[in-house]
């Protein structure tokens, strides 16, 4: 029996110098979320070049920040997550710890 998986959508990112930013939405497929205790944004790319498929609307590909609350299995469970910046990192600004 197949399962579809929910994926949390990127509703809003203000991390406008990343390449994959276009009018502050995310137009990657997916982003990949953290490291085992920050959750960062692992897909930003610095650049003046715009990539992506204007299109799409990116989801989190994966979440690698086993702290959080939504993470579940390496997959993030929240409806939609906004990725801004803090301390001049890109970061899930949805993040929150257990």
């Amino acid at each position: 029996m197949e399962t579809e998986m929910e994926v949390a959508l990127v509703q809003k990112c203000d991390v406008t110098d990343c390449a994959y930013n276009i009018d502050r939405a995310c137009h990657t497929p997916a982003i990949t979320i953290g490291d085992e205790t920050q959750p960062r944004c692992d897909t930003f790319c610095n650049s003046a070049s715009h990539g992506g498929d204007p299109q799409l609307t990116a989801t989190v590909g994966a979440c690698k920040v086993e702290k959080c609350t939504y993470n579940k299995s390496l997959e993030c469970q929240a409806s939609d997550i906004s990725v801004g910046y803090k301390s001049d990192e890109p970061m899930c600004m949805t993040f929150k710890a257990r």
